[in-house]
């Protein structure tokens, strides 16, 4: 009998140890470890990929933003704030209908095929829109120079590029509302377009607030 109680015991004893040896190494030490890492070799990427303008955070580049206007009395949508580069629709984003003390955005796509008569009058009001909204006198923007990217929202509906096509159609518009030649946007929109990643992988595309930024920085110059 006292044998077995002792032997029990020593098991506990044992067993207890090994959970206070586990705990510490997986729950203190390896994250400790794996972040120490993380900051030192990646902080950029271990932060979020924050984006800086006037020293604080404004957001991050691998999540798109909306640059709209202030919503008005009446309206279920805000209108776009057109001295801004625009990114893509974000259709499939829907709000967090279980936490409602705050208004959170979930990621997706609409998953409507491509016949589905409601992505087609998706599409075709995005089309108008960016006819309407980026033609400026003289320089009319016609259905077939606009890119898929301008009238179709990404798998997650928060991507934060555009493709250089987009962007280069946004150009008129955006010199027009800040008072800035045409060549000048033009070369930001230049500065601002990366390739693809190591030459061969993805799409060449430009990251939206980092170009709305330098644009702020460049109105603010002038």
């Amino acid at each position: 009998m006292n044998n077995s109680v002792t032997n029990t015991a020593r098991l506990l004893g044992a067993g207890l140890r090994a959970l206070l040896v586990l705990t510490l190494v997986t729950g203190v030490v390896y994250p400790l470890v794996i972040t120490g890492i993380a900051q030192g070799l990646f902080p950029g990427q271990a932060n979020g990929s924050e984006i800086r303008s006037d020293g604080r955070v404004v957001g991050s580049s691998l999540i798109g933003q909306s640059y709209d206007l202030p919503l008005k009395k009446g309206q279920e949508a805000p209108e776009p704030d057109l001295k801004w580069f625009q990114g893509r629709p974000a259709h499939g984003l829907g709000t967090n209908t279980l936490n409602t003390r705050y208004r959170l955005l979930l990621s997706g796509a609409t998953n409507l095929a491509a016949d589905n008569p409601e992505l087609l009058k998706q599409v075709e009001a995005a089309k108008a829109a960016v006819i309407k909204e980026n033609s400026v006198p003289g320089h009319p923007v016609r259905a077939s120079e606009i890119p898929a990217d301008a009238v179709t929202s990404s798998g997650s509906g928060l991507d934060p590029d555009i493709s250089p096509q987009y962007a280069a159609l946004q150009i008129r518009r955006v010199a027009e509302r800040n008072g800035l030649p045409v060549a000048v946007v033009r070369r930001l929109v230049e500065e601002h377009t990366e390739g693809r990643t190591l030459g061969f992988m993805g799409e060449p595309r430009v990251n939206v607030l980092e170009l709305n930024i330098a644009l702020k920085e460049l109105v603010a110059r002038r």
